[in-house]
């Protein structure tokens, strides 16, 4: 038995809310059990200024935590006066994920940026922020539709993320801050809607794992996956 009490391919109870905040082109409240993540996309009328005159357009992310959405309190970043490496890392991993189903030449020279704000974390942040950043987004390109600003919506697919590991030897989905801190083999899993592999990011926490414990645990993704973008598609059409 897992310490969550779920079945090793069972995901938490996932809720993706949309339109909650009533300033931004999109937003979507992205929630994986006690995690908590709120995704707000926002359309801009420049690009970088290596893009500019390109005609294609952007997607970029950032990454926060409040400082109290862990057990203790942690300090903002901004009065350090710089972001940690894992911050950076994994709002790089958020907009290379948004970016690998948008089709930039289509955007025109906009960018869309979507911030993820974790607002209580228990585990699976990234991946939380990932399939609810895709939906604001989404929302957010439906929106430039209804003005008339776009054609069509410049998507190619759906992307979404989800957490798996070794637990006692055993290959679990989803997993939440108890099981990830005592697993054996913590990974994180990027796939489209297709099913295609946009990232995959596996660690050993204590020894080597195999190649036959990466398929299970790609098989529990996919999985999941297959879930999540049944709740993206449910969230965008209510939307």
């Amino acid at each position: 038995m897992r310490p969550s009490g779920r079945a090793p391919d069972t995901l938490r109870s996932i809720t993706l809310e949309v339109g909650v905040n009533k300033y931004a082109e999109g937003s979507c409240l992205s929630r994986f059990g006690d995690t908590h993540v709120l995704c707000v996309a926002t359309v801009e009328t420049r690009v970088p200024p290596w893009l500019r005159d390109s005609g294609r357009g952007w997607v970029t992310a950032e990454y926060g935590m409040l400082p109290r959405a862990t057990a203790e309190r942690t300090g903002r970043e901004a009065a350090r006066g710089k972001q940690t490496g894992r911050t950076q890392e994994i709002q790089r991993l958020i907009g290379r994920s948004l970016r690998a189903v948008t089709n930039l030449t289509a955007m025109s020279e906009m960018q869309v940026r979507v911030d993820c704000d974790v607002l209580q974390a228990d585990g699976g942040t990234r991946t939380a922020a990932i399939t609810g950043g895709y939906v604001a987004m989404h929302l957010a390109f439906k929106r430039l539709v209804d003005l008339g600003l776009l054609e069509r919506v410049p998507l190619i697919g759906e992307v979404a993320a989800i957490s798996c590991g070794v637990y006692k030897d055993t290959a679990l989905l989803d997993l939440n801050y108890e099981e990830d801190s005592g697993a054996e083999v913590d990974a994180n899993f990027v796939f489209t809607g297709a099913g295609g592999i946009v990232e995959i990011q596996g660690t050993a926490e204590e020894k080597p794992f195999s190649e036959a414990q990466l398929m299970e645990m790609m098989a529990l993704a996919r999985k999941g996956i297959g879930e999540l973008v049944t709740l993206q598609r449910a969230a965008i059409d209510g939307g």
